[in-house]
């Protein structure tokens, strides 16, 4: 006889069976889906953003990402104002309009993660927290600077940050930054390790070979092109055959194309947090492109005659930092909040800047040290 308790029992057996095998199905469905599905999802998380949700990211995160923006734009202008007092010698490569780049893969990160940049590394290098001190000392080759004023603005390292150098050969670190994740794949490290170059870098052997090399063997590597629109003084565009530099080139090497909005650190920060799980997960490597824009020369040396006009105030009026002032205050975080995030980052340089100028330069008895692993000098045969 089905007494009312028995029919309970098998009406709820029978739909936690329905609810498992639905589950199943979606499983195999998203599974399926592969690439597709990551990119479907990286869009759905912005379009929650642009509808208001604050879920995903929260408060605290983007406050500390508009704080990150803040600091590379004033400690990176103050770079500038510096080199035209004749304070920071040779030349130097800034990122004024790229901050979000920096600071959405900086925030999504975990500690002992590894990052390889470019002599435009000034940005990446405080993203992951060197004091602004450190860097501008560098710069001004100061005793106080990140390397005691022995590396200078082009080659910024701070292993103790997880910067593992800025170089000055273009696409020389991408190999590199293979061999990096490799040690943590070999280990069983759960490090992720991530790649900045500029779309110039697409052309140079050593991309392909990286890319080929980290698809084979499955490496926790994130390659992110900063794409500028110029390699040194030339339009992209007009030397590669392809339409995106990065993302065009990406199906070569069985990898998905995946493009950002490089002016939007949470558009970044997303990109940044799928590919790092993804790679811990050992899903092998990605390669994302960001579209961004520099609003200074290639270098100190370069005036940027060959720019289209009115292109540089076009870019200037997307600039990420007036981007994410506007979302703060669409999430509703206070005009004094925001302001006091402001002041307190200009506090931090002004005061850097002091104590690197009173800063001694470093002493002639370290020029022979560090030039072998070993902090040595003397040559090996």
């Amino acid at each position: 006889m089905l007494t009312p308790a028995l029919f309970s029992a098998v009406v709820s057996f029978c739909c936690s069976r329905f609810a498992a095998r639905a589950k199943v199905a979606a499983n195999k469905h998203c599974t399926t889906r592969g690439n597709a599905g990551r990119m479907a999802n990286a869009e759905n998380r912005t379009s929650a953003a642009s509808a208001g949700l604050n879920d995903d990211i929260g408060e605290a995160t983007r406050l500390k990402m508009y704080r990150m923006q803040v600091e590379i734009r004033e400690a990176e202008q103050r770079a500038y104002d510096l080199f035209l007092q004749n304070l920071v010698k040779g030349t130097s490569h800034l990122s004024l309009g790229q901050e979000a780049v920096a600071t959405g893969f900086a925030a999504a990160m975990k500690p002992g993660d590894l990052s390889f940049c470019t002599y435009r590394g000034h940005a990446h290098t405080l993203a992951r927290g060197v004091p602004v001190e450190q860097v501008l000392g560098e710069l001004m080759g100061r005793d106080n600077g990140l390397m005691r004023g022995k590396g200078g603005s082009m080659h910024l390292t701070s292993a103790e940050h997880g910067v593992m150098g800025s170089y000055a050969i273009i696409g020389a670190h991408l190999p590199i930054a293979c061999g990096a994740a490799w040690r943590a794949q070999y280990k069983g490290h759960k490090d992720v390790t991530v790649c900045f170059f500029g779309d110039g870098t697409t052309n140079i052997g050593a991309f392909h070979e990286a890319l080929n090399f980290a698809a084979v063997w499955k490496l926790p590597v994130i390659f992110v092109c900063e794409n500028n629109l110029y390699m040194e003084y030339t339009p992209i565009g007009d030397v590669i055959p392809v339409e995106h530099p990065a993302a065009s080139r990406a199906s070569a090497y069985g990898l998905e194309p995946v493009i950002v909005d490089g002016q939007d650190a949470d558009a970044v920060y997303r990109a940044a947090f799928t590919a790092y799980e993804r790679a811990r997960a050992g899903g092998g490597p990605s390669l994302i492109e960001c579209k961004t824009y520099r609003y200074s020369g290639h270098s100190r040396a370069d005036p940027a005659k060959y720019r289209p006009p009115g292109e540089l105030e076009r870019w200037k009026e997307r600039c990420p930092i007036k981007i994410y002032r506007e979302r703060l205050k669409q999430f509703g975080i206070a005009e004094s909040v925001i302001a006091g995030i402001e002041a307190e980052v200009r506090k931090v340089v002004d005061d850097a800047t002091e104590a690197c100028k009173a800063a001694p330069t470093p002493p002639l008895d370290i020029i022979t040290t560090d030039v072998y692993a070993d902090g040595g000098w003397a040559w090996r045969n």
